[in-house]
């Protein structure tokens, strides 16, 4: 009968991939193993509702043009101060 591995924690399928590295399997063994371990993984993953992806996404803009401000004002001063040091500043 064949073993269900989705229903094992991570930590047991830790130890089998730790187990079945020593009996040194073949390739295509362990590229199995290796895709059973990213689909139970995969099974953990939760995805957000509408609502919660709208506010993560007006979240990442919000955060995006208040760092686009800050260094579109640090260009601003940087390039300021390099014209009044180098170049024509202000002049009396």
């Amino acid at each position: 009968m064949a073993r269900n591995y989705a229903d094992e924690s991570g930590e047991d399928v830790v130890a089998r991939a730790k187990a079945d590295r020593a009996a040194r399997r073949n390739p295509f063994s362990r590229l199995a193993l290796f895709i059973r371990q990213v689909i139970n993984e995969l099974k953990k993953v939760v995805t957000p509702t509408r609502k919660e992806l709208w506010s993560y996404i007006l979240v990442v803009l919000v955060f995006v043009i208040i760092i686009m401000a800050i260094v579109g004002l640090l260009d601003w001063l940087f390039g300021w101060g390099v014209v009044y040091v180098f170049g024509n500043g202000p002049s009396k």
